[in-house]
């Protein structure tokens, strides 16, 4: 049973020198590996580990493919500014190939957490002679694994898995015991810049998670362009998390007065705390007609855009 730090029990300070000490105290004088996605989460942890070990950690931005416009690029710009060395892998043909010919959800989050710690990030530490891997799991992470909600890509030991066995190296998770409130909190005190530590919540399954039915990169390619407008068009809207989704089925549309079979784009914007309930944000009218507009004129083929009006539960915050 993991205990849960609360916003309202964290002292971010006093925390961050506890999970420094334990970092220090489980590498020794070793080395450890770090996976930096760009997101708050691996931010934060990217942050305590560079202050724990300094030159002991190698920092690694595994480019999946899966990522948003210019993602790669940004992270590693916005961690040369803190003083924090980036690695770019790039590991597309890799992602691609696990995930060519699945549908099933549960089936392409078991090829992309295999692919990652396995092929990927087991080369990596095997190479190296690290045995530690920094990663950012939170304890909603946990939570939705353990309840059978859907299986995130970064939990094991809570089901019996261990990672030394399965990938040869033991992972440290500094933030297993907050929530994403939390993990905000604890990153701004790091000295993460707002743009990173208020960024919104990105999957670990990146662009994958958005799309329903097979992953291609030409799929990737249109979700990843909806996902540009969404995020421009609601990125001052105080919503917790904002994305869209790519639907498998194509519906029946017109342009330039003919018929077209075409494809559908479905908006989600949410309100919410700690991301375990979720309410879909009251946007205007005139936001809903932007975004369809938007997207509409930025991904070719699309005839159909829609927005989420149901809460979680039951439905969910992501879509695969």
């Amino acid at each position: 049973m993991i205990k849960e730090i609360t916003f309202q029990e964290l002292d971010a300070e006093r925390f961050i020198e506890e999970k420094v000490r334990e970092i220090r105290t489980a590498v020794g004088d070793g080395t450890a590996i770090n996976a930096l996605s760009g997101g708050v989460d691996s931010s934060a942890v990217t942050m305590l580990g560079h202050r724990a070990l300094g030159g002991r950690l190698r920092t690694v931005f595994v480019d999946n493919g899966l990522m948003r416009e210019g993602e790669p690029e940004q992270v590693v710009g916005f961690f040369e500014q803190l003083g924090v060395t980036v690695e770019v892998v790039d590991a597309r043909e890799a992602f691609f190939g696990a995930l060519r010919g699945i549908t099933d959800p549960e089936e392409k989050r078991e090829a992309i957490t295999q692919t990652f710690y396995k092929d990927v990030f087991g080369k990596i530490v095997a190479s190296s002679g690290a045995k530690h891997l920094l990663q950012g799991t939170i304890l909603t992470d946990v939570d939705e694994t353990v309840a059978g909600i859907k299986r995130q890509h970064n939990v094991f030991e809570q089901l019996g898995i261990s990672p030394e066995k399965a990938f040869g190296y033991r992972i440290l998770e500094p933030l297993i015991q907050l929530r994403k409130d939390s993990v905000r909190k604890v990153g701004k005190a790091l000295g993460l810049p707002a743009a990173l530590f208020e960024r919104i919540p990105f999957p670990g399954p990146a662009l994958s998670a958005r799309v329903i039915g097979a992953v291609t990169p030409e799929r990737i390619a249109t979700v990843r362009k909806a996902t540009a407008v969404v995020e421009r068009l609601l990125q001052d809207s105080g919503a917790f998390q904002y994305l869209a989704i790519f639907h498998e089925d194509r519906v029946t549309g017109m342009r330039d007065g003919k018929r077209e079979f075409g494809q559908q784009i479905e908006v989600r914007c949410w309100d919410s705390v700690d991301a375990r309930t979720a309410s879909p944000t009251r946007l205007s009218f005139e936001v809903l007609e932007a975004l369809s507009r938007g997207i509409i004129e930025a991904v070719p083929g699309v005839v159909s855009v829609t927005y989420n009006i149901t809460t979680k539960p039951p439905s969910t915050i992501e879509v695969v």
